[in-house]
C-alpha cells in the first residue's frame, strides 16, 4: 500500500509538466470547440473523455462542417490509431498478474507523454504511477479546453497558437534524457525525425493521413531497431 502511494505521488510529480503543457495546448482546442458550437462545459466534458489533441481537433472540425456520427467516429479512430501500438507496448510493461481493471484504467489515458514517462520507469510498471500522472494531466487538458472556449476570440489568434509550442517541449523532455545515455537511441531519434520529415514531403505518401504515417513509421523503425540493435532482456523487479 505504501509503495502504491509513493508511486502515485511520483506520478503526480512527473505529470505536473505534462499538465502545464496540456493546459496551454488545449487553449487552441477550446477555440476550435467553440467554433463548432460547443459550450464551455460540453468542450470540457469532451476533453475529459477523449484526451487526444489530433482526435479532438478532427472531431470538432467535422462537427463544425456538419458531418454525421459515423464520419466523426471513423475519423477519430484513424487519428488516434497510433495509440493502439502504444497500448500494446505498454501492456508488456505491466506485470502478467496485473488485473484487467488496472489495464482498462491505464488504457483510458494512453497519450504520447504519459506513455513516454510510463515506459521510462525501470522494471515492471506500477499502475499507480500512471494513475498519478493521469490525475494531474487530465484536469490540465480539460481545464485548458474550458478556458479556450471562455476566452474565445478575446486573445489574438497568433498569441493563442503560440502556446502550442509547449507540446514540443514535452516531447523533447521525453526523448532527450535516454538519448543522452545511449548513442544508439540518439541515432534512432535522429533517423526518426528525418523519416518523419521525408514522409510529410514525399508526394507518394500525400494521400495517407498523418496518423497512418505515424503508425507505418513506428512499425518500420521499431522493427528495424529491434533487428539491428536487440536489447538484452534484464530481470524485472517484482
Amino acid at each position: 500500500m505504501n509503495d502504491n502511494r509513493t508511486c502515485f505521488r511520483r506520478g503526480m510529480k512527473d505529470g505536473i509538466p505534462i499538465a502545464t503543457g496540456y493546459f496551454a495546448v488545449a487553449f487552441t482546442l477550446g477555440i476550435a470547440a467553440r467554433n463548432a458550437g460547443f459550450s464551455a462545459i460540453q468542450a470540457m466534458v469532451a476533453s475529459l473523455t477523449n484526451n487526444a489533441s489530433a482526435g479532438e481537433y478532427a472531431a470538432f472540425a467535422l462537427i463544425a462542417a456538419g458531418a454525421g456520427y459515423l464520419e466523426v467516429a471513423v475519423m477519430t479512430l484513424v487519428a488516434n490509431a497510433r495509440y493502439l501500438l502504444m497500448s500494446c507496448a505498454l501492456s508488456q510493461k505491466l506485470h502478467p498478474s496485473t488485473p484487467l481493471r488496472h489495464r482498462l484504467l491505464i488504457g483510458y489515458d494512453v497519450t504520447d507523454e504519459i506513455f513516454g514517462i510510463s515506459m521510462a520507469r525501470p522494471g515492471y510498471l506500477n499502475p499507480w504511477y500512471t494513475y498519478g500522472a493521469i490525475a494531474v494531466a487530465i484536469p490540465g487538458w480539460s481545464l485548458g479546453t474550458l478556458m479556450g472556449v471562455i476566452m474565445g476570440n478575446i486573445l489574438p489568434l497568433r498569441a493563442v497558437s503560440a502556446l502550442s509550442v509547449g507540446l514540443y517541449g514535452m516531447f523533447l523532455a521525453i526523448i532527450i534524457p535516454p538519448a543522452r545515455k545511449s548513442r544508439i537511441i540518439a541515432g534512432l531519434v535522429a533517423v526518426s525525425f528525418a523519416a518523419s520529415y521525408a514522409a510529410n514531403r514525399l508526394s507518394l505518401l500525400s494521400g495517407i493521413s498523418s496518423g497512418m504515417k505515424t503508425i507505418l513509421l513506428t512499425v518500420v523503425l521499431s522493427l528495424a531497431a529491434a533487428i539491428l540493435f536487440p536489447v538484452k532482456e534484464e530481470p524485472h523487479e517484482s
